[in-house]
């Protein structure tokens, strides 16, 4: 026991007991933070500042063990610091702690494993640019407009900047900067259903990337005038809270069915990939239409008007009725979406109609006891009328569950 106080106390001089019996130690654990042979080309003070880092850093620690001192049974305190440095390694240290038969043994192995951290997180400790990185980037963002500016990081690494198209809608770009900014082009994050790629040269700037920017929200303008018409005079199920890049929408139809329709970005008032999603006796004849009705397709017209006129039919009106009105809760789960699903399988009885995620159909089959399979169907005679408070017999019928396999529910 001394022995390892000895070694402890030589190896880790600024961790030190903090009450006679030696169950709280606290202090600091000392890492080498190694550099790489590049820095020698370091400008002088950038050398200096990764010198400072490679002698070595403290981090505050406290350790509490149990009266018998073991490790497997002892907890470990952090600095805010060390904490951020050993992110993703909580796992290894819990385990080094568990086997060490000693605090000496588990300080070594934590100053092992801290170390290994600090290798793999250099760029925590990267040189920052020189100072004409930040005097010109302030005369760009001048140049610009302040009051284009939304947000900015501490560090001036990230920059958000706001912008509005020709039909008021506003939209963002983000700007994540590199050390060698203006030499490297900068990542561009945006909220577009297409790519966006920017033209970059070392002479380039903020204002060009801001350029490029409003010419893309000019190009796309059609694009989202066709996808706010759909939002403002349907009812759309999906997506919920459909962002500027969301090229789908499934709108609701009259007898629980609904379309979903995908919208090709650059030619927004082309016909659109359709599926009907409902019963049979309700999604059939529609798709009847579709193909009847297909040559009144007028790319003149919004792609809204070109549906009603295909489909015959009118969206049902969000002035006229609510969202509950479409009772499109889960026959099953009884919730509407479900890990991010909504119901896609709808029962063709004219008398039912009631709709099922797929996935709580599938599992309620698998469940029943009076079910079997044979290949690739489920035959199921089951009583579910109470659950469904549905005295009337009637017929689901599913013609397809995943890859081919098909669902016959009898119910009674």
């Amino acid at each position: 026991m001394a022995e390892m106080e000895a070694s402890l106390l030589r190896q880790f001089p600024l961790l030190l007991p903090q009450n006679r019996a030696k169950t709280v130690y606290e202090g600091f654990i000392s890492a080498q933070h190694p550099v790489s042979k590049g820095c020698i080309y370091l400008p002088f003070y950038h050398l200096m500042l990764v010198y400072f880092f490679s002698k070595g850093r403290d981090f505050h620690l406290k350790i509490l063990l149990p009266e018998d001192l073991q490790m497997k049974n002892a907890r470990l305190l952090c600095s805010w610091q060390l904490k951020t440095i050993l992110n993703g390694y909580h796992q290894i240290v819990q385990q080094r702690m568990q086997h060490s038969p000693d605090l000496m043994s588990f300080m070594m192995e934590l100053k092992m494993v801290l170390e290994v951290a600090l290798k793999n997180k250099q760029e925590l400790y990267a040189p920052p640019p020189p100072p004409q990185f930040y005097s010109s980037l302030m005369e760009e963002i001048g140049t610009l407009g302040w009051d284009k500016l939304v947000y900015v990081d501490t560090c001036l690494s990230t920059i958000k900047l706001k912008a509005e198209d020709a039909s008021g809608r506003k939209h963002l770009i983000t700007l994540k900067l590199k050390t060698k900014y203006p030499t490297e082009s900068p990542d561009c994050v945006v909220d577009f259903p297409v790519s966006f790629s920017v033209s970059w040269t070392p002479q380039s700037s903020l204002i060009s990337i801001y350029s490029q920017f409003l010419a893309a929200l000019e190009s796309l303008k059609a694009f989202w005038d066709v996808m706010d018409e759909i939002d403002e005079k349907t009812w759309v199920l999906e997506p919920e809270k459909p962002t500027r890049s969301a090229t789908t929408r499934r709108i609701a139809l009259e007898n629980r069915a609904s379309i979903n329709i995908e919208v090709d970005p650059r030619h927004p008032t082309m016909l659109p990939e359709c599926c009907f999603l409902g019963a049979d006796h309700v999604v059939k004849p529609l798709g009847i239409k579709l193909s009847r009705n297909i040559h009144l397709w007028d790319p003149e017209n919004s792609l809204l008007q070109n549906l009603k006129d295909v489909l015959e039919i009118d969206f049902p009106a969000r002035a006229n009725l609510e969202k509950s009105d479409f009772s499109m809760d889960c026959g099953i789960c009884y919730a509407y979406q479900l890990d991010g699903a909504i119901p896609d399988q709808v029962c063709d009885n004219l008398q039912c109609g009631q709709p099922f995620h797929q996935i709580c159909l599938y599992e309620w089959v698998r469940g029943l006891l009076t079910s079997r399979q044979s290949f690739i169907s489920y035959l199921v005679n089951a009583h579910i009328a109470a659950r469904k408070k549905r005295p009337r017999p009637h017929l689901v019928c599913m013609d397809s569950i995943k890859e081919g396999l098909g669902i016959w529910l009898s119910v009674q």
